[in-house]
């Protein structure tokens, strides 16, 4: 797919974010620059279509001939039969043709519509995605989309020949009888308001049924991923009653849904094959009065079959309609989510000196009014190492995430070398920044790739001196392929000491200049982590290092100690300087050596 493809999906939205909500005009936006392949599409589908229209007309002039022979001449027929035989002919190539650019419409929306959603999810913030399930998202980036086709494809293969046939058996009929187009002018409105009965319960219906299925996605997502930890502590029962009653949820939701369409259906076959019926008798009646040929029955009964199998057809196609239109809605929460940073128009930075002030800082989540961080104060000078320690939720990674800019503080400023963060181009701050997290983050590549993510041109030199600072060299050995092993999706081949010692490996190669370190050597053993303690010397040695730790005896010789306690800042200084001041971090210290 074109790079150009996503870009300008993307810009079409953010130009129209007063649509937000509106079904028909977000779908207009996705097929603005396709209308021409459409139109192109519709005029073969026309072509390929024609049998369908003049097939009822041949039929009954050769009936009319064979009932009054004295009134037409052989030409007539041959004629007809000429005309019929050509429009046929020519279904094959019109109808290849038709889909060939339907298709190509079709499949560029979808396929830049995913890309979109892609990439719209990458801009969004951390918040954001903190907030949804990512089984959610996923349902939202493929179920939805899916959908999304599937209705275009509804509209352009079933709607659209319903209208054109509607149309032309009411011209066709109107120009030979208007006594029976009035008829039909009669029982078409009745027939389409059987549409609207449903409407609004079946929308309905169908949006919880697909809220329902996202939350199942979501919940699915999160109870494969625990599967080690339900096991461990033998709560399998737990997640499965749990999952067994979303699925009995999804279950009664699709079961209402489906006799609600069952019902729509029958209630209308009924309806139309009484309308049909109706039809013959006055077709025929007409006929015998000798106001129309005897034809001419044929050829109304025909069409009126037509309009009312087209209008059918579309109460049919309805709920998949109604489910696409609800697919659109689901995509939109994403499409126009104003949770984005922005990279445009930011001051750009190709190294960071350190110096990291935060300035009067409060913090709490959208969805509740309780602070994690009170009026938090901190002057981190360039190449200082500062750690954070505290109880559970006294805001220590909050503060990380603040400096990697995955928040943004509710109040107050965060200046880095002096700039607001706000002001900065956070793609290129992040370029400078080496993370490594609590619980690490692999994809299913191999050892390499894992380490040199995002560094194309990492050299093989690089890559030998990461492995042997972030003591992997042994680990890559026993390997049947080294470091080019595959690891598993999440790296489940490996330990967690393994996986974590990836991650440093990753900080070291990027040659960083801010280091964030939340609980980074928390999975490793006691001897693994005092091999790796004097490499982590080296890797933040001149750079400002921001740490997280629950181990005291990882930070004995970091610049500053933060000790923190629900929200705010209590006790500051280094190591031996808390302890001689016998305040909490003393009392934290005496529990660690008791444990």
């Amino acid at each position: 797919m074109e790079k150009g493809v996503s870009l300008d999906f993307e810009e079409r939205f953010q130009e129209s974010e007063t649509i937000k909500g509106r079904s028909f005009k977000v779908l207009n936006i996705l097929y603005s620059g396709h209308y021409l392949k459409l139109f192109i599409s519709f005029i073969f589908f026309v072509l390929k279509h024609s049998p369908v229209w003049i097939l009822p007309i041949v039929t009954a002039n050769l009936i009319n001939f064979v009932t009054e022979p004295n009134q037409y001449d052989t030409r007539y027929v041959w004629i007809n039969v000429i005309i019929l035989v050509i429009v046929i002919l020519q279904n094959l190539p019109s109808q290849m043709l038709h889909i060939s650019f339907m298709s190509k419409a079709i499949r560029h929306v979808e396929a830049g519509l995913r890309s979109t959603l892609i990439r719209k999810l990458q801009h969004l913030s951390i918040s954001y995605h903190n907030e949804l399930q990512s089984g959610r998202l996923q349902a939202k980036v493929l179920r939805d989309v899916e959908m999304i086709e599937m209705m275009s494809k509804q509209i352009m293969l079933g709607v659209l020949p319903a209208v054109m046939n509607i149309i032309v058996a009411i011209v066709v009929t109107g120009s030979r009888s208007l006594t029976v187009v009035s008829f039909y002018l009669i029982a078409i409105p009745i027939s389409v308001i059987l549409v609207y009965l449903f409407r609004g319960k079946l929308s309905g219906k169908n949006r919880e049924f697909r809220q329902e299925i996202e939350e199942m996605s979501g919940q699915v997502a999160e109870t494969v991923e625990m599967i080690p930890m339900t096991r461990a502590h033998g709560l399998e029962h737990v997640e499965i009653n749990k999952i067994d009653a979303l699925v009995q949820r999804v279950r009664g939701k699709g079961y209402k849904l489906d006799i609600l369409e069952a019902f729509f259906g029958a209630t209308n076959w009924v309806s139309f094959q009484m309308f049909q019926v109706i039809c013959l008798l006055f077709t025929v009646y007409l006929a015998f009065k000798g106001s129309i040929p005897v034809g001419d029955v044929i050829l109304y009964q025909s069409y009126f079959t037509s309009i009312l199998m087209s209008i059918s057809a579309v109460i049919n196609i309805y709920p998949q309609l109604a489910r696409g239109f609800e697919s659109i809605h689901s995509v939109s929460e994403i499409l126009f989510a104003q949770d984005v940073q922005e990279y445009q128009g930011k001051s750009k930075i190709n190294k960071i000196e350190g110096r990291i002030t935060f300035d009067a800082i409060d913090f709490h989540y959208r969805d509740t009014d309780q602070h994690v961080l009170t009026n938090f104060n901190l002057d981190v000078k360039p190449g200082e190492s500062i750690a954070f320690v505290g109880e559970s939720g006294a805001g220590k990674s909050t503060i990380l995430n603040l400096v990697t800019g995955f928040y943004r503080p509710t109040k107050g400023r965060i200046l880095i070398d002096g700039i607001p963060m706000d002001e900065l181009n956070m793609r290129k701050y992040r370029h400078r920044l080496a993370v490594v997290p609590q619980h690490t983050i692999l994809f299913s590549g191999t050892i390499r790739e894992n380490i040199t993510y995002g560094l194309a041109e990492a050299t093989d030199e690089q890559v030998s001196a990461a492995v042997k600072l972030a003591n992997l060299t042994d680990v890559i050995a026993s390997l049947p392929d080294g470091i080019e092993t595959k690891i598993g999706e999440h790296g489940d081949r490996l330990s967690g000491g393994q996986r974590q010692r990836i991650a440093i490996a990753r900080a070291f190669i990027r040659n960083p200049d801010l280091i964030v370190l939340d609980e980074a050597t928390s999975a490793l053993d006691n001897q693994s982590e005092r091999m790796i303690q004097q490499s982590m010397k080296d890797l933040i040695k001149g750079k400002t290092t921001f740490i997280v730790a629950h181990r005291l005896s990882t930070i004995r010789d970091v610049d500053r100690i933060v000790v923190m306690r629900k929200g705010r800042c209590v006790e500051m200084g280094n190591y031996q300087e808390l302890i001689n001041l016998k305040g909490e971090f003393y009392q934290m210290q005496q529990a660690s050596n008791e444990n």
